[in-house]
């Protein structure tokens, strides 16, 4: 079966004006020349560096996310990551890409009002992990369901992306308190960077900025797995480094590099594309199905259960109360070592990936703001 990946984007004509910095002209001096030796002590010192906004880390006790006690419902996992906070290993994905499209007014207003209704209704059903982006457009739908739901906030992992057209040295800062409004909360479990393009270094500075004044309770990394050259330089100028990297990732495209590399960093992988975009040759595999009839589940309940036990974090998106129960319900059975190694079998390595950008391309692209 063919597998077709549309990529929409408007390309905007950007006009890049780049000044100078140089040294400025001293006035003339009506006095003779100072003897040359005497010249140098004008300029002995290095030019001044432009001064660093001093951000304090917050004490514990004060930080807006002191408040959190992240909950295991549905029973649902919880995993520790490596700064010590915990998340819920399986969650659900807010993105509402049928309502996405239609950026008006009203458009988004219906998009948030219906991802209101979605985000209550999975925690309705023990979901107690909710992920969302800047580019979803409804992170204020996130918020209201979850006021909406009467599931205490610090009940709750709430997981967003900054968009690249947001990173930059105090740009980042200013896209972080305006999410916080967006969602309606004092506080983030996890922001991610989206994708590396644009000035992905000076957001994570950014971000550790925020991540000491209780802002953020974890940072994360999402498509940097494949870009090594972003991630390495990442790495290399972190003070905290990720606590999760993100990926696509199916039984097709099993990734182990980068999971050995999430391993080696003491990152904790999450998958997105989980069930491979609901492939027609993955979810009628043969192997799948084989295993799918054994336990008395469906093949994308096999595929998430391999997830889960393959140690990934996952999310699912559902508009319908069926399919999200259908999604969660995956802890009341195990997948054999037998199966877990015929699953192993099935992938494709680089070949299985369904989504891959070319950053080099696409950078304009992904820094052209995002339409709230």
């Amino acid at each position: 079966m063919k597998r077709k990946i549309q990529l929409f984007a408007v390309i905007a004509a950007l006009g890049m004006a780049f000044v100078g910095c140089s040294q400025p002209e001293l006035p003339p001096n009506p006095e003779p020349p100072a003897p040359v030796e005497q010249q140098p002590e004008e300029n002995t010192e290095e030019p001044a560096e432009e001064e660093e906004e001093e951000f304090e880390p917050v004490a514990p006790e004060d930080m807006p996310s002191r408040v959190s006690k992240v909950t295991s419902a549905a029973d649902v996992p919880l995993i520790d990551l490596n700064n010590g906070a915990q998340i819920p290993q399986f969650g659900f994905d807010a993105e509402l890409k049928s309502l996405s499209k239609d950026q008006s007014e009203e458009g988004r207003a219906a998009l948030n009002e219906a991802t209101a209704k979605n985000v209550a209704l999975a925690l309705s059903l023990g979901y107690r992990h909710i992920d969302t982006a800047h580019s979803y457009a409804n992170e204020k739908g996130v918020g209201q369901g979850i006021i909406d739901s009467g599931v205490p906030r610090e009940e709750i992992w709430i997981s967003s992306k900054l968009w690249p057209s947001e990173y930059g040295k105090g740009t980042t800062m200013e896209a972080i308190d305006a999410m916080l409004e967006r969602l309606q909360t004092d506080y983030i479990d996890c922001l991610y960077l989206h994708h590396p393009a644009g000035d992905y270094v000076s957001a994570w500075k950014d971000m550790e900025k925020a991540y000491k004044q209780g802002k953020i309770r974890a940072l994360g990394l999402c498509n940097f797995e494949g870009e090594s050259d972003a991630f390495d330089l990442i790495m290399q100028n972190a003070e905290i480094k990720p606590q999760l990297v993100e990926m696509e990732r199916h039984p097709f495209a099993q990734r182990e590099e980068a999971m050995a590399i999430a391993a080696e960093n003491e990152m904790q992988p999450e998958s997105w594309y989980a069930i491979g975009h609901e492939d027609e040759e993955l979810l009628e595999n043969e192997i799948l199905t084989s295993i799918a009839d054994a336990h008395q589940k469906s093949v994308k309940q096999i595929i998430l259960r391999w997830q889960i036990q393959s140690g990934a974090v996952v999310t699912m998106g559902a508009e319908d109360e069926a399919l999200m129960k259908e999604y969660i319900s995956v802890f009341d059975f195990e997948l054999t070592p037998e199966e877990m190694e015929q699953i192993k079998t099935l992938d494709k390595g680089d070949a299985g990936r369904l989504a891959k950008l070319d950053y080099k391309q696409l950078g304009s692209v992904l820094t052209t703001p995002v339409t709230d």
